[in-house]
């Protein structure tokens, strides 16, 4: 695959700078969180609701932030998409146990079943796309908001998912535009959100 469109801070200047800043934007720690913020709000009452969705934040969007942030001001990482694959190997094992940390904290104080589900979603797609990533690049992007879609015409009904397709369209596009995947790895991406999501349904998530 040729280097990104934004590899070099030089280039990152009009629409590749805005398509930069869009992806950094719905990157799959932000829509995670935000997935867990609205299913906590349609599962509990909103001091409870806001209570989960921050516990959920912290252990599976910004705890992994951190550590990545940390690995790139250390030197340890060459920029913040990390587009070598063996640069995402310990950051997908740290995302991984932050989400089974908060599996057991959510099942030990008996929380929402939804944001449990959307935890056991984490492992399950965290764990795929750490095995996937020791031999091929895939967009993770692609597979956070293909998860999204699908858990929004789960839970809230396919009408609904119709408001999330655009951002699929554009998430796809920009990722396309910055040259950060191939076709195929987006579309794989895709099909891991998809297929992740479904997989829990055998086990009565998002239904």
């Amino acid at each position: 695959m040729t280097s990104p469109r934004d590899w070099h801070v030089s280039d990152r200047t009009g629409l590749t700078l805005a398509a930069r800043i869009f992806s950094n934007i719905v990157s799959p720690p932000v829509i995670f969180a935000v997935m867990g913020l609205i299913l906590s709000l349609y599962s509990l009452p909103i001091a409870q609701a806001l209570t989960w969705a921050a516990i959920y934040g912290l252990f599976v969007s910004l705890l992994p932030i951190i550590f990545v942030l940390w690995l790139l001001s250390t030197g340890r990482v060459a920029e913040l998409h990390m587009s070598n694959t063996r640069e995402r190997n310990i950051p997908y094992v740290v995302a991984v146990l932050s989400s089974i940390l908060f599996l057991v904290i959510a099942n030990l104080a008996d929380g929402p079943e939804l944001l449990r589900c959307l935890g056991i979603f984490n492992v399950v797609a965290l764990t795929a796309l750490a095995l996937i990533n020791t031999r091929w690049l895939i967009s993770f992007h692609a597979t956070a908001i293909a998860a999204a879609w699908t858990i929004t015409g789960l839970v809230f009904g396919w009408q609904a998912s119709l408001l999330v397709l655009p951002l699929v369209a554009l998430v796809i596009a920009v990722r396309l535009y910055l040259k950060r995947h191939t076709v195929t790895q987006v579309f794989a991406g895709l099909a891991l959100g998809i297929a992740s999501v479904w997989v829990l349904t055998l086990i009565g998530c998002f239904v």
